[in-house]
This record gives C-alpha cells, structure tokens and sequence, in this order.
C-alpha cells in the first residue's frame, strides 16, 4: 500500500491529487506544522532524513521530492498515461515544466513569503522600521519583478497550448500547480493574467483534485 506523508498545506496535497488522478489506493498519515515557526514537525524525520514533505513510501522503497515522487508514479503506475510519449516535443516540454515548478518558479515565491513575515514579525520597536524597510525594498525592487516577469512567462506559454506539456493533462499540470497556486494566494500575482486564472479554475475543477482536498483536508498557502 502506498503511504503518503502529508503535511497540511504544502506540495504533498499534489501527490494526493495525482494519486486519485491515477485511480491508485493510498493511506495518507497526516503531519500538521507547527502553529508558530509553520515548520514541519520533528516525526517527519522519522521517515526522511530531511524531515520534509511530500515524501511517500512504497512498499521498501521512501521517496521524497515533488517532482521525483510525480515522476515515479507515473512511471511506475500510469500505464502510459499523464506523460506524453518519449521522443515528442511534447515529451521535452514535460521534462522541462517538471523541473521548472521548483527550480525556477518557487524560489522568488519563497523569498516573498519571508519578506513578509520579516515585515509582520514582531520584533524591538526601534529595530522594526529597519526590517520593515530593508523587507519592503527587497520586494519592490527584486522579488516582486521576478514574480511578475515569470507569470508573463507562464501566462505566454499557457497561450501555445491549454496544458504545459501540450494538448492533453499531464503530470507536469500537477506539478506546476503549487507555485501558480501559491502565487495567486500570496499577493495576487496572477489577477491580470486571464490564461492562468483560468488552468486554475479548471484543474480545481477536477473531480480528483475535489477529491484529494476531501481526504487532504483544508489547503491554503497563503
């Protein structure tokens, strides 16, 4: 039976999404974050040395990462399906949107999110303007612009075709979900980007991702 370590908001609700796409059994044991730090909880280390989620188990086998966790679902279970086949273009859109979602969407998204707990944290009153300004400038003059020039990116490639990868819903829709997700919730980035609101709309109207929030339970990352 397939396990999936599932932390409460965060890039394990895609494996859960993926799994019920796959028609596959599972059993979810949920981890909840620290109230406080929102870091996850020592247990998980139990399971990976790194003590994040996603991280699934299958049979002998514990793997984490979102993308390497995607990838070998639908390698080992999609039985040809959610994955273009090899040698396609569509096949090296796959590839690249797979590894994109982290190593290029997320990391100007994360930096948002600790600017704007630097601005909200509370801190001595005479350091406070400090940090707020240095958190402020860091956003307007960096982070922000990276965020809006990669979903003018995304936005763009969303016009070449209704899926990334091509015609046809694959692994890669999954994948990229968490950071268009995340940037809608944090600070609306994609409010003017109609083609983004829209992949949005339709992949939260899948039956199976309805159904892995229902077992996931409550999903937000603002």
């Amino acid at each position: 039976m397939l396990t999936v370590h599932h932390l409460n908001n965060s890039r394990s609700q895609r494996v859960l999404w993926l799994l019920e796409e796959l028609g596959l059994p599972y059993e979810i044991k949920p981890y909840q974050r620290d109230p406080r730090t929102m870091l996850a909880p020592p247990e998980l280390r139990a399971v990976h040395p790194l003590g994040k989620s996603p991280v699934i188990s299958d049979g002998g086998l514990v793997i984490a990462e979102s993308g390497a966790i995607l990838e070998y679902l639908v390698d080992r279970y999609g039985e040809g399906r959610f994955k273009p086949a090899a040698g396609t273009p569509e096949a090296l859109r796959y590839r690249y949107w797979m590894h994109y979602a982290e190593g290029s969407a997320m990391p100007p998204l994360l930096l948002k999110l600790v600017f704007d707990r630097i601005e909200r944290a509370p801190v001595p009153f005479f350091v406070k303007p400090i940090a707020r300004g240095i958190a402020a400038k860091a956003k307007a003059s960096f982070v922000q612009p990276q965020i809006d020039n990669h979903m003018n990116y995304l936005e763009a490639e969303l016009g070449r075709s209704p899926w990334f990868a091509g015609a046809d819903f694959s692994a890669a829709d999954v994948q990229m979900s968490f950071p268009l997700e995340a940037a809608a919730q944090r600070g609306g980035a994609v409010a003017r980007q109609p083609r983004i609101t829209e992949f949005l709309q339709r992949i939260h109207a899948r039956p199976a991702y309805q159904r892995a929030l229902e077992r996931g339970g409550p999903y937000a990352l603002a």
